[in-house]
């Protein structure tokens, strides 16, 4: 794994995004809200192929819930992994370097929403240090692309204190 570079996004990803990961609306909506300041795409790369990605939500929660409960709070969203890369750390990789990012710039505590039959994703979560929070689950915006009708799951929030 030592050759994976990890980064924003450029808006020339495009092509490799939707080529790799599906969802060019998803994703030219993501990389648009990058270029306002609302957020990050962070991309994974191995070997000149995009093999993964993970969005950090910086704008207000979609969720009256989740705003009321942790205002100003970054959001974890739309970790993905290649599915011939998966099972190889790469996803663990772009939590840190979510994690890091937002530590960086100041940041002491990030969120994550995961659905609830979702079992393999909240072991990584709690493996990685994220607590279920002790309010009721929510149902989440869940975009599978933008050109679609809006999904919602009913998800867990998830809390970890950021640590420098």
């Amino acid at each position: 794994m030592r050759d994976l570079t990890i980064r924003p996004a450029r808006p020339d990803d495009l092509a490799s995004l939707t080529s790799r990961l599906r969802q060019n609306g998803y994703f030219a909506d993501r990389l648009a809200r990058q270029a306002r300041g609302d957020g990050v795409l962070l991309t994974a790369w191995q070997a000149g192929l995009l093999v993964g990605v993970v969005y950090l939500w910086l704008e207000v929660a979609e969720e009256p819930e989740i705003r009321e409960h942790l205002p100003g709070t970054p959001l974890i969203t739309h970790l993905e992994v290649h599915r011939d890369h998966r099972g190889k750390g790469i996803g663990t990789r772009l939590i840190g370097a979510a994690e890091h990012l937002l530590t960086r710039c100041g940041f002491t505590k990030v969120a994550l929403a995961v659905e609830l039959r979702n079992r393999a994703a909240a072991r990584l979560y709690t493996r990685l240090g994220y607590h279920v929070w002790p309010h009721p689950t929510v149902k989440c915006h869940s975009p599978a692309d933008v050109d679609s009708p809006e999904r919602f799951e009913i998800c867990n929030v998830m809390v970890k204190r950021l640590t420098e």
